[in-house]
């Protein structure tokens, strides 16, 4: 079952929003001075308009009132222009917030260890670099500038009100109350469902993925019914989070509506009866209706802007939570050699149940170690171990007395890798493809490192060469090309240890003795570990290591097993009379091909 990955906290998100904007102090002043003189030019609107109306009552020469609307006329001209470039100056700032968001959020992803990325399963981490990405760039480029826009149109428009007249400012006594207490109701429940709905979703993706991954196994083993069900329980699940989240909106909403429309009312009526009484003049019942009038729009984009800030807030503690998971960005110490060794190492993929338990050994530099045993048993696990993968839940894993999660994940690859029968080609020439691990090595090295692993006739046979491109889009290339373009990565790479986990064992008996000759380029020269799933490479190993329930039961070269006649004999035997010990096999390893041998 999935892990998913954790979720900042509320005051991890607020502390990080607030460093992000420290970034760009002169765009968020510049952004936030013409916002507020924006405002400031809509302000004189209301007043102006309250002054003609008085004017036009007191019969003033028609010369003043001209001027008042020219004046009037002026101010929304000078409020258009400042409120074009408030907008400007806004969405750069926006924009670049969203770069530097994206940029370190894709800077953490790639530092992500493989078992967690492994645990918590490809749909959580999809949904997170997808959905929850895009709902935080709609939050960056819209709802902050915009509900920065109606914070400071608020502040200033009751400001405003009350220089009118203080009497005006006591409606919205009335209105403020409501606002604070539906605000305040929904803010307390908001954040809880738009992660709830995210993690819901990130469950959709995740079941989406492994089915049309696992299609053909579906396919075969008429899992089909299972897998929609599977699909419709998560959309169901979706469903009730975002039905949830919209039952808040429904409520909050109306409350909103009620708590600035209420105001209006009761300033258009108690300011009509004071007008009656000659306590406020015609001007500045106007120009106070029209300043409550003002306070609709600010309060609407709250109300519509509020609701993306909860959703952007929940997609970016959902993002900031991959950095709780990131390796740490040090140098790490330095390995003094390239022994390793496992000392009382334990692992568990849960807690309740541990998979190795107190494993002792040692590996010299050179040396070619097969590891075996039954399905089951533990083998990989330990591989992925001594490769770094996996760190162990107890005891350690160290390389020239450097434990192996000390070293930053580019250092641990330069000393151990784990080749399996899985790869990947990305998208990019094949050049790039090959250069991955050292993207500015020349062209010379990367052809030799090719031609090491014998697979520089078919690339030069490519319609480009190494300049063609491959991958998804691209010239698809035979499982064969590509395991043999992720060992030329080896070879660049470099590391003093290999841990082979079935590298060729998904491949057609053909490809994989012609793949075992690149395999012999990488192997030489360094310590090799092989798992050993069939006893091929055993007999050529230095020393066996036989994996019994988690533990490491017999340790010896391949004669010393044999003569002890435990476990590994009984291994050995059985193999010697499988079917898959064919004449053809046997003919690959009197060939003298080298260690390991698949």
């Amino acid at each position: 079952m999935s892990r998913p990955l954790p979720v900042a906290s509320s005051s991890q998100v607020r502390r990080y929003a607030r460093e992000v904007f420290r970034h760009y102090p002169g765009m968020f002043r510049a952004a936030v001075g013409l916002n507020v003189a924006a405002a400031l030019a809509a302000l004189a609107g209301p007043r102006l308009l309250g002054d003609l109306v008085e004017g036009i009552e007191k019969h003033e020469p028609m010369s003043d009132l001209n001027r008042m609307v020219l004046t009037l006329a002026g101010f929304v001209l000078l409020q258009a222009i400042l409120t074009r470039f408030a907008h400007l100056a806004s969405a750069r700032l926006g924009e670049r917030v969203l770069a530097r968001l994206r940029e370190e959020f894709i800077s953490r992803v790639i530092t992500l260890p493989l078992s967690t990325v492994e645990s918590a399963g490809s749909g959580d981490l999809l949904t997170r670099a997808t959905r929850d990405v895009d709902a935080l760039s709609k939050c960056v480029r819209f709802a902050v500038p915009e509900t920065m826009i109606a914070l400071i149109t608020l502040v200033l428009v009751v400001v405003a009100l009350v220089l009118v007249s203080p009497l005006f400012a006591m409606p919205l006594l009335i209105g403020a109350p409501i606002l604070v207490a539906g605000t305040r109701w929904y803010l307390r429940r908001a954040p809880a469902g738009y992660l709830e709905q995210n993690a819901a979703y990130s469950d959709v993706t995740e079941g989406l993925t492994e089915t049309v991954e696992g299609a053909r196994t579906v396919e075969a083993l008429r899992r089909g019914r299972q897998r929609v069900e599977r699909t419709d329980a998560d959309l169901s699940r979706a469903w009730r989070a975002e039905r949830h989240t919209l039952f808040l909106r429904t409520v909050w909403w109306p409350i909103i509506e009620t708590s600035y429309v209420l105001p209006l009312v009761v300033t258009l009526l108690t300011g009509g009866w004071l007008y009656l009484r000659d306590v406020v003049t015609l001007g500045q019942l106007t120009a106070a209706v029209i300043y409550v009038q003002q306070l609709v729009d600010p309060l609407d984009r709250l109300s519509a802007w509020l609701d993306e800030l909860e959703v952007g807030a929940a997609s970016l503690a959902r993002l900031l939570g991959v950095t709780a998971q990131a390796a740490p960005a040090v140098t790490g110490p330095e390995p003094s050699g390239s022994r390793i060794e496992l000392r009382g190492v334990r692992f568990a993929y849960r807690s309740d149940r541990e998979v190795l338990h107190g494993i002792d050994l040692s590996l010299e530099p050179g040396e070619r170690l097969a590891v075996v045993g039954v399905s089951g048993a533990g083998k990989s696990t330990l591989g992925r171990l001594l490769a770094g993968v996996h760190h162990p839940t107890a005891g350690s894993v160290t390389v020239g007395d450097v434990s192996l999660a000390a070293l930053p994940p580019e250092r641990l690859r330069a000393e151990v890798a784990l080749v399996t029968q899985e790869h990947h080609i990305f998208i990019g020439t094949l050049r790039e493809n090959v250069a991955l691990v050292r993207p500015g090595v020349p062209e010379g090295e990367v052809r030799a490192a090719l031609a090491a692993v014998h697979a520089l006739e078919w690339v030069d046979a490519l319609p480009d060469g190494m300049a063609t491109v491959v991958g998804a889009g691209g010239l698809p290339l035979s499982p064969a090309q590509a395991q043999q373009v992720a060992l030329a990565r080896l070879i660049l790479a470099d590391p003093h240890t290999l841990v082979l986990d079935e590298a060729t064992a998904l491949l057609d008996p053909r490809a994989a003795r012609d793949l075992e000759r690149s395999l012999a380029a990488v192997v030489r020269g360094r310590t090799v570990v092989a798992i050993a799933h069939r006893l091929f490479s055993a007999h050529d190993a230095d020393r066996v290591a036989v994996v019994e329930d988690g533990m490491i039961t017999e340790l010896g070269s391949h004669d010393e097993l044999l003569a002890a006649d435990g476990a590994y004999a009984a291994l050995w035997r059985s193999w010697q009379g499988h079917p898959e010990k064919t004449p053809e096999t046997q003919e690959g390893r009197a060939g003298g091909a080298p260690f390991p041998v698949y």
